[in-house]
């Protein structure tokens, strides 16, 4: 019973943490239509900007300080890269952004080398939240989880219930008229990706003490993104929150399960039968962990092309 306790705490703060990341890209493809690639390199970015900043200006003031910057590469991208090729489709958004991806991933390389640095939690938040089964279960795990809520709120109630949200999601759908009653379209954009941006930086910089902070952590996450955003459905801020705790929970569960397709089909007394067969019913679950998050994407689009929460064309 504790372990699965903490399997579940440990799937669900792993959800949130997906729901920080792809809040960005979901805003950035909901306002704008671009499915920016770079994506998971401003969550890296987050990262290194707090691991240089900690030194001088603490660990919480690196924490406000690099989702900003972040945010601000984001505004120099939009503006000046992608702008330019917005009109030509998709496609040449998803190369530029592609490329882009490339490019900072080398700069992190070639300035903080290809090997992980020492961006850690600070001593006043390692200590336990509480203790389960005679093991300890970190606060930090608690601090992310709870940060990125705040964050799901946030954006909701800005969008929603403020006059910026109102023009952000008229400009989507109207932007002459926006543009009509005297409201700069572009800078809305502008804006849209920066924040889109900071919020994924605000991840790496929260994410990146706990876990690991090195050139790879792009690459390792980014996938997960894409699979979180279509999942829920492309442009859905409560799809991703659902289809990021979905995929946290069951992955996190699929960890902790060393059965295999034979022990199951040993229950109807086929386990001879199974083995036999020899392949995935021999392969136990947890080894199969990291392809389920694609299994539930394959079976989504299959029943539910839209995703989850997605809207209907």
């Amino acid at each position: 019973m504790n372990m699965l306790f903490v399997s579940l705490m440990n799937g669900t703060v792993y959800g949130l943490l997906l729901f920080m990341v792809s809040a960005g890209l979901t805003l950035i493809f909901g306002m704008m239509g671009v499915l920016n690639f770079a994506h998971a390199s401003f969550y890296m970015l987050g990262a290194y900007f707090a691991y240089s900043l900690q030194g001088s200006i603490g660990f919480w003031g690196a924490l406000l300080v690099a989702p900003i910057l972040v945010g601000l590469v984001g505004v120099v991208v939009e503006r000046f890269f992608l702008r330019r090729v917005h009109h030509h489709g998709h496609a040449h958004e998803l190369l530029l952004t592609f490329g882009l991806s490339f490019i900072i991933t080398e700069l992190i390389k070639l300035v903080f080398g290809n090997y992980p640095v020492n961006y850690q939690i600070p001593d006043a938040l390692n200590f336990a939240a509480f203790t389960i089964g005679g093991a300890d279960y970190p606060v930090y795990r608690v601090l992310m989880g709870a940060i990125a809520i705040v964050m799901f709120i946030a954006i909701y109630l800005l969008l929603t219930r403020t006059r910026v949200g109102i023009v952000v999601r008229s400009a989507i759908y109207r932007p002459k008229m926006v543009e009509a009653l005297g409201h700069n379209v572009p800078l809305v954009f502008m804006g849209v990706f920066g924040v889109g941006a900071a919020l994924a930086g605000l991840a790496g910089a929260v994410a990146g003490a706990f876990y690991t902070t090195s050139p790879n952590m792009a690459l390792e996450l980014g996938v997960i993104v894409f699979v979180v955003v279509v999942v829920g459905g492309l442009g859905s801020l409560g799809g991703a929150m659902l289809a990021s705790l979905l995929i946290g929970i069951i992955t996190s569960l699929a960890i902790s399960i060393d059965a295999s397709l034979a022990d199951f089909f040993a229950l109807f007394g086929a386990r001879e039968w199974a083995e036999n067969i020899g392949g995935l019913m021999t392969l136990q679950v947890s080894s199969l962990s990291g392809s389920i998050p694609f299994a539930l994407m394959l079976l989504v689009l299959l029943v539910r092309p839209n995703g989850l929460l997605g809207e209907k064309d």
